[in-house]
């Protein structure tokens, strides 16, 4: 009898903070002991391991994407383009196809598991009186970034319509590690994301902030704290360990998230209190939105382990290795 050989999943955006994440936590797992890794690279690669297999390509290069996938049992695609409107056509719609068009003839393909976003649904650009769920017609803020992300689920989707592919789409909104919280709230050049914060109040303003290690308290349009989705990495990754072969995600797109959403008043108050940061109110055009985790947590029987308050902790705690300077790789 031939062996069933071990299953191959294929990661795009490897080297990503997701792709590196998932990586480490599946070799790490004793239910994936089995398990091996192709991650597809275009500019960096992964650190040498014998269950990892690197190989070399752009995504929208068909030849790269065939070489890749052969003899793959499942997919995780997380490569992106960001507002880089130069690229995001080619990779987020030219290489996710060419991945299903590979998957749905590979003889050994099994899953494909798709991680989105919360921007094709407007994120907080606007007004959301009811919880986000799956089933809300996406509505992409201006510029390319959301409008791929509108594009790949729509196109995975038809996927099942067209030829019944194995797949889910795991929805995420902003996705924070390490002392990701902690620069967002920066009122430093060095700020991470946005809103950014510096320009909104001005330069010199935002220099005495930062001298005082000031936080920002970001308000709506009628000067209620503002509610955001997050997620924190270790609760992606172990949404999408959940998602593998598991019967029922098969076609389904979930929300993975907190269970509830930052209140940055709620945020500022917990820094003040247990740090002594001064908070700057700051009211903004945004919107309050509360992305709705429960279908996640009903078919994947998954639970997000972090709330605010250990979120800020780990942010506050973290203390980067000299060999682990902060890089942003995306614009946008």
């Amino acid at each position: 009898m031939t062996p069933t050989p071990s299953p191959l999943i294929l990661v795009t955006g490897a080297a990503g903070k997701v792709g590196r994440a998932f990586i480490a936590r599946l070799l790490g797992e004793q239910a994936f002991a089995h398990w091996r890794v192709r991650a597809l690279c275009h500019q960096r690669p992964l650190p040498a391991h014998e269950r990892i297999e690197s190989v070399f390509g752009a995504i929208q290069d068909r030849a790269a994407v065939l070489q890749a996938v052969a003899g793959v049992t499942h997919v995780l695609h997380l490569a992106t383009s960001k507002e880089t409107p130069d690229d995001v056509m080619d990779v987020s719609v030219k290489g996710l196809f060419w991945l299903l068009e590979a998957c749905r003839a590979s003889p050994t393909f099994r899953q494909f598991i798709l991680i989105g976003g919360d921007a094709a649904v407007g994120h907080f650009h606007y007004p959301h009186p009811v919880p986000v769920v799956e089933t809300q017609p996406h509505s992409a803020y201006p510029g390319c970034y959301a409008l791929s992300k509108v594009l790949e689920e729509t196109m995975l989707q038809q996927y099942y319509v067209q030829y019944g592919l194995n797949g889910c789409c795991l929805r995420a909104p902003w996705i924070l590690e390490k002392d990701d919280l902690r620069f967002h709230l920066s009122f430093g050049p060095d700020v991470f994301g946005a809103p950014r914060w510096c320009d909104l109040v001005g330069a010199e303003a935002a220099a005495e902030h930062a001298r005082r290690g000031s936080i920002p308290v970001l308000l709506d349009p009628a000067g209620a704290g503002l509610l955001r989705n997050f997620v924190h990495v270790d609760d992606l990754v172990g949404a999408i360990l959940a998602a593998i072969d598991e019967p029922r995600a098969r076609h389904q797109l979930m929300n993975v998230c907190m269970d509830e959403p930052v209140d940055y008043l709620r945020l500022g108050d917990y820094l003040a209190r247990t740090r002594g940061c001064p908070l700057v109110p700051i009211r903004e055009r945004y919107h309050s939105t509360w992305l709705d985790n429960s279908k996640a947590r009903f078919l994947l029987r998954w639970r997000p382990q972090y709330d605010l308050e250990r979120l800020v902790d780990a942010a506050w705690a973290y203390e980067r290795a000299p060999d682990d300077p902060r890089r942003i790789w995306y614009p946008g």
